[in-house]
Order: C-alpha cells, then sequence, then structure tokens
C-alpha cells in the first residue's frame, strides 16, 4: 500500500528556501515575516512530517545537511511555480498586460539577439520586460528560484530537473591574441585571460589546452567577453571567446570546441502569453541564423 503524501504546507517550504539563501535565520525570518522561532517551528514540523533530518547542529546554529539537497530542490521548484500562479491570477485580475524577466549571458545579448529584442520591444510596448545580462550559472540559479522567466544560456554539462530546455545555437570557441600573433606551436601560447574558475566554459578551455599542450598560465579573470578582449589589446595575455566576439582587431587562432547555447524556463510553469512569444522569436531567430 502507498504511503499518504505527507502534510507539507507551502509555507513550510517557504522557510526552507529562506534559510538556505539567507547569512543568518534571522535575516530569513525577516525575509518571509515571522519570528526566529516561527521560523524554527515551522521547519521542525516540516522535518517531523518529512521524517527526514534536514539540519545538523553547529554550535549554536543548525545547517542544511548535504541529504536535505533533494527536499530543498523541490520546495524551490514548488515556490518558484506558486510565485508564477500568483503573478498570473494577478495580471488576469488587474488586466495588465504581460511580463517577461529575461536572463542572458553576455554574448547573447551584444552578439547574437539584441535585434529580436529590439523587435520585441517595438511590436509589444504593453510588455514589461525586464533584462539581466550574467553568467550561466546565476541565470540558472535564478530561473529555479523564480527570479527569471526565460534564460539563455550556456548548456551544462548536466540539468537539474523542473527546467525546460530548447537548443538555440552552437559557436565556436577561438584562441584570440595580440595583432600579429603566430599559432604555430601551442606551447608557446598564453598566458591566459579566461572566464573565471567556476565557468563551464572555462572548464572547457583549459581542458582542451592541456590536451593541445599549451600553458595554463592564468593572469587575470573577467566574466565579461568584452572586457577579456580589451586585456589582450592592452597586452596582459590571450583569451579563448566566441567567435562572433572575437572581434577584427587581434589575431584568431584555431576553434578549440563548439558550445552551446540554450532557452531555458521552468517546466510546468502557468503559461504566460508574453514569454511564449519572446521564446518563439529566439527559436526562429536560431533557424534563421543557424
Amino acid at each position: 500500500m502507498a504511503r499518504a503524501l505527507p502534510d507539507i504546507s507551502l509555507r513550510q517550504l517557504e522557510y526552507l528556501v529562506a534559510v538556505a539563501d539567507a547569512p543568518t535565520w534571522s535575516v530569513a525570518a525577516d525575509r518571509v515575516g515571522v519570528s526566529p522561532s516561527a521560523l524554527s517551528q515551522g521547519l521542525g514540523e516540516l522535518e517531523r512530517r518529512i521524517g527526514v533530518p534536514l539540519f545538523r547542529a553547529d554550535g549554536r546554529r543548525r545547517v542544511l545537511r548535504p541529504a536535505a539537497r533533494p527536499v530543498l530542490d523541490h520546495a524551490r521548484q514548488v515556490v518558484a511555480l506558486t510565485h508564477d500562479l500568483v503573478d498570473w491570477s494577478d495580471r488576469i485580475q488587474t488586466a495588465r498586460s504581460g511580463r517577461v524577466r529575461l536572463g542572458l549571458v553576455d554574448v547573447a545579448a551584444v552578439e547574437h539577439y539584441p535585434e529580436v529584442l529590439r523587435r520585441f520591444r517595438s511590436d509589444r510596448p504593453d510588455v514589461d520586460l525586464t533584462l539581466t545580462v550574467a553568467p550561466s550559472a546565476h541565470l540558472l540559479d535564478g530561473l529555479r528560484s523564480g527570479v527569471f522567466d526565460l534564460i539563455v544560456c550556456v548548456d551544462p554539462p548536466t540539468w537539474p530537473g523542473g527546467v525546460d530546455v530548447v537548443p538555440l545555437r552552437d559557436e565556436p570557441i577561438v584562441v584570440v591574441a595580440p595583432a600579429g600573433t603566430s599559432f604555430g606551436d601551442p606551447s608557446q601560447w598564453g598566458p591566459w585571460v579566461l572566464f573565471p574558475g567556476d565557468s563551464h566554459t572555462r572548464f572547457q578551455i583549459m581542458a582542451r589546452l592541456s590536451e593541445l599542450g599549451a600553458p595554463l598560465d592564468v593572469a587575470a579573470e573577467s566574466h565579461q567577453a568584452d572586457v577579456l578582449r580589451q586585456m589582450v589589446e592592452l597586452g596582459l595575455g590571450w583569451t579563448a571567446l566566441p567567435e562572433s566576439a572575437a572581434g577584427t582587431d587581434l589575431a584568431v587562432g584555431p576553434v578549440l570546441f563548439d558550445r552551446r547555447l540554450v532557452l531555458a524556463r521552468r517546466a510546468g510553469s502557468v503559461s504566460d502569453p508574453a514569454a511564449d512569444t519572446l521564446a518563439e522569436a529566439l527559436r526562429c531567430h536560431r533557424a534563421v541564423q543557424g
């Protein structure tokens, strides 16, 4: 006989997300509008109803156990989807036009899709469109927590549950060096100015350079492709960038690998016509551009 579902409240799941994201329990309690004792009681009841310990003692503090990750992931998804539903209901009741919160990696915003965004703004001036440019990891966290409705990011090695993904385009990552540079011997390449160490693209770059026998001396880092390009212009080192962001005033060398950009949104979310329209425009642009 199947086990009866525990009586878990949305409020308890909201408490769990707040504790995971806030620096202290006091801040978490303030964010959800309750006292620290009420927050503690609500989370204690959540533990009892799930039947799995979620926290461990760390001195006078309680911290999330690693084993609580599946519960936290579920809580994030449920809270984000509920916010989607409430926002949709609010727009229906107040007859407001749509709202789309879009997050993009910098190359998508600057190189690949600016015309799509300009056309969408022109065709749908009634829609409240907000744009955020950030690294892929930040965008994915924001999508899952409900900060974004759509994101365009680099395809990571693995995707978490609760996300629908559509491939948009593959783009070459090329070696970029000061003007006039020869690319003959990889053992003479570098030093490097690259994306930060937590970037999936950086991991791929380092792995490919290692395969080629190139030195892996990293002199500087930046999330922004245009900043890396400027560092190369200043003579601080070499870099590896999407071919579309390499520019024409530097030496562009061989392709290291192809990376994929994808469009992602929360699975099962209440459909917003404005977000659907923008998502379709991004997909169609992929078909036109190849």
